[in-house]
């Protein structure tokens, strides 16, 4: 008779939300394409301390949000580049869905020394105060 270790996950539970936290139905894809970053950076921006985030509404009936990743050399090496990457992403995961506007496209860029430093729920508030000025602007 074997057992499952208790640190192990349960099988069951897969991807969901844990009891009693309600989850948005809106879909979350990512973008890959240049020409999809360059219609964001000609769109509205708004900056905070850890990231900048460059918003603009699609006007194609999509009600999904799109949302690229973005960091320069200017954030480090490969690793330092990935970590901020990988930040960016597990922000955007909780935060967009309920804070950003269906048929959006958000653009999400590390910033030198601080997007992988910073505590995560300080970016948690950077990234809903962007929005809420992206939003603001109209």
């Amino acid at each position: 008779m074997t057992t499952t270790p208790p640190e192990a996950p349960d099988s069951k539970a897969g991807n969901a939300p844990p009891a009693g936290v309600s989850c948005p139905r809106v879909t979350l894809d990512v973008m890959r394409k240049r020409a999809e970053f360059l219609a964001a950076a000609r769109a509205k921006r708004q900056g905070t301390r850890t990231m900048m985030v460059q918003g603009r509404d699609r006007r194609d009936g999509d009600p999904g949000i799109r949302v690229g990743f973005t960091c320069s050399k200017k954030v480090g090496n490969a690793v330092a580049r990935n970590r901020a990457k990988r930040r960016l992403r597990a922000v955007a995961r909780e935060i967009l869905p309920a804070n950003g506007q269906a048929g959006w496209d958000y653009v999400l860029i590390g910033r030198a020394g601080e997007t992988g430093q910073r505590p995560f729920d300080e970016l948690r508030r950077d990234l809903s105060f962007a929005l809420e000025r992206l939003r603001a602007q109209g």
